[in-house]
């Protein structure tokens, strides 16, 4: 039998609808992966920038009373990557500082540039790390307001109803099946649109560090104390 105009029509205002429906799924889900991505590429700054530099400090400084005055000078309350056994394992320390340019014409020189150069790197690194993190929750806060407005505009319940309308001449040989309420709620729940957890849960909150400028007379010191415990040692280790 071939379809009646009434069969081409609902055939191609279906069509329609699904095209939009999906079309406007499929933008958000591509958004959700892009920000799964950039998530990913923070992750690994987090870990291997920030992290990375972190460690440097913990092993320039060793004494622990030393990096918790160190933390609290430069503004910060969590030790973060901190495990005693980095500041003692010769093989880290290598790792770490292989690569690393070291200038000064005294050791004491070349030990107080290392720890200055390690944290306005570690500066640049986290100041670099809060912009993408705040451009992340923008982005985050977009995609939820796409997923607000995809169930706005492409209620499930509402577009079921319309083809129960569009089907009321089924028994009178309609091309299409007449959905029932319980393949409208699956079909509901197989197309629900998960928002992407919050930020806060996948990438760690860094706060902003003090600039050199504000804390070098009592980093000075901190330095001094340093070079004064394992200085020599560890510039021979590294060398």
């Amino acid at each position: 039998m071939r379809p009646s105009v009434e069969d081409i029509l609902a055939f191609e205002i279906k069509k329609e609808l699904a095209d939009r429906y999906f079309g406007f799924r499929k933008m958000i889900e591509e958004d959700k992966l892009e920000l799964d991505e950039k998530i990913k590429r923070q992750t690994t700054i987090l870990e291997k920038r920030i992290g990375f530099e972190l460690i440097r400090l913990y092993i320039l400084l060793k004494d622990e009373d030393l990096i918790h005055s160190f933390m609290k000078l430069v503004g910060w309350e969590e030790k973060l990557f901190y495990d005693q056994y980095i500041t003692e394992s010769t093989t880290i320390r290598k790792r770490v500082f292989k690569g690393i340019k070291i200038s000064g014409l005294t050791r004491r020189g070349r030990f107080n540039n290392l720890v200055f150069d390690t944290y306005e790197r570690l500066i640049e690194h986290v100041d670099h790390y809060r912009q993408k993190l705040e451009e992340l929750q923008t982005i985050h806060a977009v995609i939820n307001e796409e997923i607000i407005l995809f169930y706005k505009k492409n209620d499930i319940g509402s577009i079921m109803d319309f083809f129960r309308s569009m089907e009321s001449t089924n028994e009178n040989g309609s091309m299409w099946a007449k959905p029932h309420d319980s393949s409208a709620e699956t079909f509901r729940q197989k197309m629900k649109i998960d928002p992407p957890p919050p930020i806060d849960k996948e990438l760690a909150s860094v706060p902003p560090l003090v600039p050199v400028s504000n804390i070098r007379k009592e980093l000075k010191k901190l330095i001094d104390q340093a070079f004064k415990f394992h200085g020599d040692q560890l510039l021979t280790d590294i060398a």
